[in-house]
């Protein structure tokens, strides 16, 4: 078999998937696209049989195939900017390991970015089958986002979604060590688009995401792609100190007048105002700094314990 350039990649980060693996690769490898396809999948630090089956899998595929064990969990956004940097095809499709969205779902992401010559298209689900608190905090991402990433308002972030090689290429120099892949994706372009695609409910085992791993995420959108909070603290600054110096001519008002000293009430309330605010602004100052810290001491997006390719991996980087 000579050597080519797939047409589309197809990037799964893993974490305990042992049980939707071989689902997800038997799917993927039935898909028939014109120029051909690869299959990337990044072990995130799971703690199942998953490292084990995507061994056999690798070992065994008649699909080119490449397998990235990362050497602990790094976070799933750290695990798709590994698979990123090893794909071979013009066009990149990145999904989860959970077959909530079925493989062939992805042909629809294709064709649209090849018809209307898009960087990226996302998937827009009419129901999402996740959980409510799931939903619930994919809702406040995507508000989140509307106000700190550079994209058109509205428009629904998801994990589903096709990039173009020069998109790919751009994305994979980012070295933060905790990356943000839509913020980065809208650091590059604006050409988007969308287009309805299926969100099935899961079969087998449970979310990955917890509340922490989404504050991190929502911290990771707010200060690694966005100045937003620091003029917010200055906003802040400036409102307290508005209201400080109002306070001020109300107890001279109050001393004047009325021969009556400031209450314990107000003096309170107006100390724990202002030393709230205070830890408020110092602890999102030292998110940044701490972040400016990792980054200047080098700390690793991932590393990579091993990488293997399967036997009819003949595919070469564009």
């Amino acid at each position: 078999m000579d050597d080519f350039t797939p047409h589309l990649s197809i990037v799964v980060p893993l974490y305990n998937a042992a049980a939707n693996l071989p689902a997800l690769h038997r799917e993927i490898s039935a898909l028939n696209i014109e120029g051909g396809h690869e299959l990337i999948i990044v072990n995130d630090g799971s703690r199942d049989e998953t490292e084990a089956v995507a061994l056999k899998l690798t070992r065994e595929s008649e699909l080119p195939m490449t397998f990235l064990s990362l050497s602990r969990n790094f976070g799933e956004h750290n695990a798709v900017l590994a698979g990123l940097r090893v794909v071979s095809g013009r066009y990149v499709v990145t999904m989860d390991d959970d077959l909530q969205n079925p493989p062939s779902e992805a042909l629809k992401l294709l064709a649209v970015a090849e018809a209307e010559k898009r960087d990226v298209v996302f998937g827009v689900y009419d129901q999402k089958e996740h959980s409510w608190w799931r939903n619930a905090g994919s809702r406040l991402t995507n508000l989140i986002a509307d106000f700190v990433v550079e994209k058109p308002r509205g428009l629904y972030l998801c994990s589903f979604r096709c990039l173009s090689r020069f998109v790919v290429d751009e994305v994979a120099k980012a070295r933060t060590p905790h990356p943000y892949i839509d913020g980065l994706i809208f650091q590059v372009t604006q050409n988007v688009g969308t287009v309805r695609v299926q969100h099935v409910g899961r079969v087998q085992g449970s979310s990955g995401y917890n509340f922490r791993k989404l504050m991190r995420l929502w911290i990771s959108m707010l200060v690694n792609v966005s100045i937003l909070p620091l003029r917010l603290m200055t906003i802040a600054g400036m409102i307290t100190s508005a209201l400080g110096f109002l306070a001020v001519i109300e107890v001279l008002f109050e001393h004047l007048l009325q021969k009556t000293p400031t209450g314990w009430s107000s003096l309170m309330a107006a100390m724990l105002l202002l030393s709230g605010t205070q830890l408020l602004l110092l602890g999102i100052l030292g998110e940044y700094v701490g972040r400016i810290y990792l980054g200047i001491s080098e700390k690793p997006q991932s590393v990579v314990r091993e990488q293997i390719r399967s036997a009819h991996s003949t595919f070469l980087p564009l």
